[in-house]
């Protein structure tokens, strides 16, 4: 069974959680306080960390910003309902996802499986479009390595930013929408407020830089969604 770091002072939440958790094929892990959650998370041993952001001592935004120094572990933080600071703050230093409290535990498990789905390198044979190395410009992404490029200098991202460039790239010179990120990328139907995707291509636009003319990489339209420029001949030469 894949096992699930659960941080969250809430006992009898962890509790319920664990136990909603074992039938869907996840054996929990629980620790109820910033700095146990810090050191079991980058043990190694867990496939994702539920990560509470109300915390004593160590609260949950600090031990992701330290774990984001050792680890790409997949983390999903839970924040109060209504909080858009902590999961605009959270997305920004690493989140792959956020999910507000109270929450039903279906939804939980759903959005785990998406994480979990987009951490997964593609198992296709090597020869097929889903497994094939994508080019735009300078910047490389091979899927089946899950890795990405920049004039050849490695770019680190996590498996959320991973799956939402590599939906772009698919698509670069044409616009995909809001709509399908939210589903083909995060795993959920979109939500006009939801401010998730918005933060995710921020990070990746900061972490590719502009294109070597000063160009924008990742393009938003306006109410539609975005689009991964394809630069001109002249721009690659």
């Amino acid at each position: 069974m894949d096992r699930v770091l659960i941080v969250d002072d809430d006992v009898e939440l962890c509790e319920l959680v664990a136990e909603y958790l074992r039938p869907e094929g996840f054996e929990a892990e629980a620790v109820h306080t910033g700095t146990q959650g810090l050191e079991r998370a980058v043990s190694g041993d867990h496939v994702l960390v539920v990560l509470d952001v109300m915390l004593p001592g160590l609260n949950g935004l600090d031990v992701l910003r330290r774990l984001r120094a050792h680890s790409a572990v997949p983390v999903l933080i839970l924040t109060a309902r209504g909080d858009d600071i902590d999961r605009i703050v959270g997305l920004e230093i690493g989140a792959d996802d956020y999910l507000p409290k109270p929450f039903n535990p279906r939804e939980l498990v759903a959005r785990i499986r998406a994480i979990l789905r987009r951490a997964q390198p593609a198992t296709s044979e090597s020869d097929t479009p889903v497994n094939q190395r994508l080019v735009v410009g300078d910047v490389s992404l091979d899927p089946a390595s899950r890795t990405v490029r920049r004039a050849g200098t490695p770019v680190e991202l996590t498996s959320v930013e991973f799956s939402l460039l590599e939906a772009l790239m698919r698509a670069a010179g044409h616009v995909v929408t809001r709509e399908q990120v939210a589903k083909d990328v995060l795993g959920r139907r979109f939500m006009a407020y939801d401010r998730s995707i918005d933060m995710h291509v921020s990070k990746v636009r900061r972490k590719l830089g502009p294109q070597p003319n000063g160009d924008e990489r990742i393009k938003t339209i306006r109410g539609v969604g975005y689009i991964y420029a394809v630069p001109t001949e002249s721009e690659t030469e």
